[in-house]
């Protein structure tokens, strides 16, 4: 079989079915949250884009559109000649994501300092997504050695992803705290 991209399940195994359950799971978290926010600067669109968002990447995790995206860039790279030269874009690629990752955890703060803590928290931890997706998808072989990696049978790629997961479930799981109990 070729590395290319083919339409089917990305990640059959037992933790891609649980990183997708775990997506699914912060949706539903985040739509409860929705749902349970009091009054306060626009709740709704804020915790309906999140829970949309997780829907997508949680059917994304499976459909594995991110190396659908990486063989259409191999293919645009070999069919105008820098190819050869890829490490370097995809260095600069890593750069950039790593950089705008970056400046958006700086500009949170400040962005989002009238809103609630747990949207600051769902947010840092799209972000986190954001960051992690892309720099998996950039396809740079250190990078996913480095991904690749186990400690006591568990890959650091796991780990990534599903702390990204967690950190945008604990907003919406503060949202749902502070309402039962008064706050």
């Amino acid at each position: 079989m070729n590395d290319r991209w083919h339409p089917g399940i990305g990640d059959p195994t037992p933790i891609g079915w649980i990183t997708v359950l775990a997506y699914f799971t912060a949706a539903l978290l985040c739509a409860a949250a929705q749902r349970r926010e009091k009054a306060g600067p626009r709740p709704r669109p804020f915790w309906l884009a999140v829970t949309v968002l997780l829907v997508l990447l949680g059917i994304n995790k499976q459909l594995d559109l991110q190396s659908l995206f990486t063989q259409v860039l191999r293919d645009r790279a070999r069919a105008h000649g820098w190819y050869e030269q890829r490490r370097e874009f995809q260095a600069l690629f890593i750069f950039a994501i790593a950089a705008i990752g970056a400046a958006f955890l700086a500009a949170l703060p400040y962005v989002m300092r009238h809103q609630p803590r747990a949207r600051n928290i769902t947010l840092a931890g799209l972000v986190f997504l954001y960051c992690f997706i892309l720099v998996r998808a950039s396809s740079f072989h250190h990078v996913d050695w480095a991904l690749s990696r186990t400690i006591f049978c568990i890959r650091l790629n796991w780990v990534l992803e599903l702390s990204g997961i967690i950190i945008a479930a604990a907003g919406a799981l503060l949202v749902m705290r502070r309402q039962k109990a008064g706050r």
